[in-house]
């Protein structure tokens, strides 16, 4: 049965703080008695202790030097379609990076998402970040977008049908899809079947992309704040980039210049 910490995977305020100060964020440990879903806002922790998710397509067994067994898979993903042939692979990530969610009541909710866990069933409160829609849309107007979070599918999976309103992702991937490693659910791009030079994940946190990181668009994670214009002001970069041979170039010089 899955427990009600591991349904959403997301940042804690804490560790956010202490990433953008550039100092070590705090233990992990976080005392009991905070609430039941007190630990599900907080994300790849090394105290992480739920079994890794089984996959029989997936290598879950990482070296320490963060390199994966090479044992041949079948790629997470199919075939591109033909209208998205040529076109740039933009993975986006859903908590923190679209959306906000949460077990506790929320009045002004863009979604509300019931979720059964040991045979009850939890209402998620999902608040959509400023200007998703607008971000989606010309997103999947420019590229093959693919949903990979860290979250359960029986809560991801219909927050993405409310979300997505235009069709923006050709294709899902969830928990499963993920490299258990170090504690942490990385998304390792090389198993999606897509040419990595022509691979962009968006991510708010980077342990989520630790094996890609020149590949990445990080993003600040969202908390709630309507005067956040982060995904508005991506669009025009984005809608450059979509026209670039050489995406490292353009990403190592958005990296230099942040």
């Amino acid at each position: 049965m899955d427990h009600p910490s591991s349904i959403i995977t997301q940042v804690s305020r804490d560790e956010e703080a202490s990433r953008e100060k550039g100092t070590p964020p705090s233990s992990s440990k976080k005392p009991r008695g905070r609430g039941l879903f007190h630990s599900l806002f907080c994300c790849l922790c090394n105290d992480q202790t739920e079994p890794p998710p089984v996959n029989n397509n997936a290598p879950l067994l990482v070296e320490e030097n963060g390199t994966v067994s090479k044992v041949q898979v079948r790629p997470l993903l199919p075939q591109a379609k033909s209208k998205d042939t040529g076109k740039i692979c933009v993975v986006i990530d859903l908590d923190e990076t679209l959306v906000h969610s949460s077990f506790k009541p929320v009045n002004n909710a863009d979604f509300i998402i019931p979720v059964e866990i040991d045979g009850t069933v939890h209402q998620v409160y999902v608040l959509k970040r400023p200007h998703v829609d607008e971000f989606l849309k010309r997103m999947g107007e420019l590229f093959e977008c693919i949903l990979f979070t860290a979250s359960l599918a029986k809560y991801a999976d219909p927050v993405s049908d409310l979300l997505d309103k235009w069709g923006a992702f050709r294709g899902r991937l969830f928990r499963e899809s993920c490299v258990f490693h170090r504690g942490n659910y990385v998304k390792d791009l090389s198993r999606l079947g897509r040419d990595l030079n022509k691979v962009i994940i968006i991510d708010n946190s980077p342990a989520s992309y630790v094996f890609h990181p020149d590949n990445a668009v990080p993003v600040v994670s969202w908390f709630d704040d309507m005067a956040d214009t982060e995904l508005l002001d991506l669009i025009p970069f984005f809608e450059r980039l979509s026209q670039v041979e050489d995406i490292y170039t353009v990403l190592r010089q958005k990296r230099d210049s942040s």
